[in-house]
């Protein structure tokens, strides 16, 4: 099973937009240090300029944050490129004929649910700045051994 690297690929893609200082980034750059392609990356974009997260013009390597990287959260990120898509998922293809499998399911969805608000209210919590300021705590981090 493949797990989605949406998030974290769209946070990386705008870390690249916050230490651009000013300077053209092209989805061909971006796509290079994720390790993926540039339709990739575009489709990405797309995603967070739907969602207001940032401003583009098409066929321009000029991308930009629409606010203030402390103004944009985790789940503004989460939101924007995986909507509503739960954190965790049911398997939905148990025998229905089987009563664990049916009854399993649902108390787990209680759990599941659980998690999700726990973690979106965290994610709430943390900003794109957050993210930033952990960036070159690494950063300073891996220097200075």
């Amino acid at each position: 099973m493949k797990y989605s690297t949406k998030l974290s690929d769209t946070i990386h893609l705008l870390a690249f937009l916050c230490l651009s200082d000013g300077e053209r980034m092209t989805s061909a750059r971006i796509a290079e240090s994720v390790k993926t392609n540039p339709a990739y990356i575009r489709q990405l974009m797309s995603a967070l300029k739907k969602a207001g997260l940032i401003s583009s013009e098409r066929g321009q390597a000029n991308a930009a944050l629409t606010r203030p990287a402390d103004q944009i959260t985790m789940l503004d990120i989460y939101r924007a490129v995986e909507g509503d898509k739960p954190l965790l998922h049911l398997d939905i293809h148990t025998n229905p004929e089987c009563g664990v499998g049916v009854n399993i399911q649902l108390s787990i969805a209680d759990f599941y649910r659980e998690v999700q608000d726990v973690a979106e209210k965290k994610m709430q919590e943390i900003t794109l700045q957050d993210i930033m300021e952990r960036y070159y705590e690494k950063i300073e981090t891996i220097t200075h051994k």
